[in-house]
């Protein structure tokens, strides 16, 4: 069966920050952390690694010509909210898929309070994972028949497209360009991109921190995007995110931007580094999945729609996000438009 663990307090929460933040360098002074895969089944978690890129550096001036193009992609004007009807019918993608008997959900394994595994425990936890596994078992009727998969921030779309994973939740931002490369489920949280530096920054706001900096943003994330439009002297893209985090931990970059969820999940888990006050790009999360599985769109609309109901939504929120983001959880659920 797969299970849940609550959120550690006191000593463990100490033990456990400390214990991940120590594991975080390790793997980057290693290989810059690599990425698992995970099955949460009747045979207990098995992981297996597969390889990684290094961090990459993009010059100035073709971050601008790359940012010049897409703003003439001509996809601007996009609705991030509309997805197909919720319904609780079995189409041919979810009846393929119970076939196989086994949802494969991409997961991520790096963001404290999103997807990461407890140290103390083992499990793994987070706001995604309660969610992916509340999908999973919805539609497969079973626990034991939700597979978790690492995938790297980076390889998102390519685990999609190619049939490695059936659903991805795993802070995955729905923007223009995406929604020309798989469907999306209805959102299901509200974002915007953030800026964490160190606590000897002298940095106040995002602009003092990015201007001429040597910036970090995971491959293939709206931060990337952000960034490429913004005059630092070097970006850095790293397969995921929490690679950031390392790096500044190592002095080799000054500034990381990601999601405002991650980045506060960043600074509870290293109090080394702040997030700066300023926000860019607002924006919506969705469960992204192959373009044409219209019926399981569907059938995760009509979960996400449950889920947020009954309850469990503001439930998982309180219990991994609320302490660290400090706001209303009302702000950060999508209302359809």
């Amino acid at each position: 069966m797969v299970t849940s663990t609550s959120t550690s307090t006191g000593r463990n929460r100490g033990r456990g920050r400390a214990a991940a933040l120590r594991g975080a360098r390790t793997a980057a002074a290693l290989a810059l952390l690599a990425s698992g895969a995970l099955v949460l089944g009747a045979g207990g978690p098995q992981e297996s690694s597969t390889a990684t890129g290094t961090p990459r550096q993009v010059p100035l001036a073709a971050q601008q010509e790359r940012a010049g193009q897409s703003e003439q992609s001509g996809q601007a004007d996009c609705d991030l909210y509309r997805s197909v009807p919720a319904s609780s019918e079995d189409g041919p993608a979810v009846k393929a898929i119970k076939a196989k008997r086994s949802l494969v959900v991409g997961i991520d394994l790096n963001s404290y309070r999103w997807g990461s595994r407890n140290p103390n425990t083992g499990q793994v936890e987070g706001f995604d994972i309660d969610l992916a596994r509340a999908i999973g078992t919805a539609i497969m009727g079973d626990p034991e028949k939700v597979v978790l998969k690492a995938v790297p921030t980076a390889d998102r779309i390519k685990f999609i497209q190619e049939g490695r994973v059936d659903i991805i939740v795993r802070t995955m931002s729905i923007t223009c360009e995406r929604l020309e490369q798989v469907s999306f489920s209805r959102p299901y949280f509200t974002t915007s991109q953030r800026v964490l530096v160190p606590r000897s920054s002298p940095a106040k706001t995002m602009d003092e921190a990015l201007n001429g900096a040597t910036a970090c943003a995971a491959s293939g994330s709206s931060a990337e995007e952000e960034l490429k439009t913004r005059p630092v002297k070097q970006l850095i893209t790293v397969q995921n995110h929490l690679d950031c985090l390392v790096l500044m931990q190592l002095g080799k970059i000054d500034a990381t931007m990601t999601d405002d969820g991650l980045a506060a999940s960043q600074a509870a888990q290293d109090q080394t580094v702040r997030v700066l006050d300023g926000e860019v790009r607002p924006g919506v999360m969705g469960i992204a999945m192959l373009k044409n599985s219209t019926d399981l769109t569907a059938r995760v609309n009509q979960v996400l729609n449950d889920y947020y109901n009954g309850g469990s939504w503001r439930r998982a929120y309180d219990t991994w996000l609320k302490p660290y983001l400090l706001d209303d959880a009302d702000r950060h659920w999508p209302t359809p438009r």
